[in-house]
């Protein structure tokens, strides 16, 4: 299965530690969505997509990007993100935007996976940040179970 993991990951390297663990357990590539031509998406099987969380959403290059891309038939994605703050409810409206962007496109979206990052923005920073020290051990283990179940599941 060729699979691709699209990432932006720019504070902390939150979300690129989580994407180096999927790399690992589903031999993927990982690239930024700038270093990416739409038309050479549809070569993988398999194409992740992930960035820490900005004001409720993905980051907005992964948008741009997206919006770029050719329509397709049934193409197998994920989605991932870091964030300060988790809950089920919490990752589900983070994620609807560029969840339903790739599905517009025609991609099938296989799941999702998202835990709490380090994040020093805005006041945080003055306070010693959020979540320091993650994502942690735990977190990559979440990680990759997440990555091997989908390499069962596909």
């Amino acid at each position: 299965m060729k699979t691709l993991l699209v990432l932006f990951s720019y504070h902390h390297k939150n979300t690129e530690k989580i994407a180096n663990v999927f790399a690992k357990v589903l031999d993927a590539q990982v690239k930024t969505p700038l270093e990416i031509n739409p038309e050479n998406l549809r070569e993988y099987d398999l194409v992740g997509f992930g960035s820490g969380i900005y004001s409720a959403q993905h980051h907005t290059s992964l948008f741009d990007l997206v919006d770029k891309l050719p329509p397709v038939t049934s193409r197998k994605a994920f989605i991932f993100s870091t964030s300060a703050i988790q809950g089920e409810a919490k990752v589900a409206k983070d994620h609807s935007l560029l969840r339903e962007k790739l599905q517009s496109k025609g991609y099938l979206i296989v799941g999702e996976f998202s835990c709490k990052g380090f994040n020093t923005n805005s006041f945080l920073k003055y306070f010693g940040g959020m979540n320091k020290g993650r994502p942690n051990a735990e977190d990559l283990k979440h990680a990759e179970d997440f990555a091997q179940n989908l390499t069962h599941n596909i």
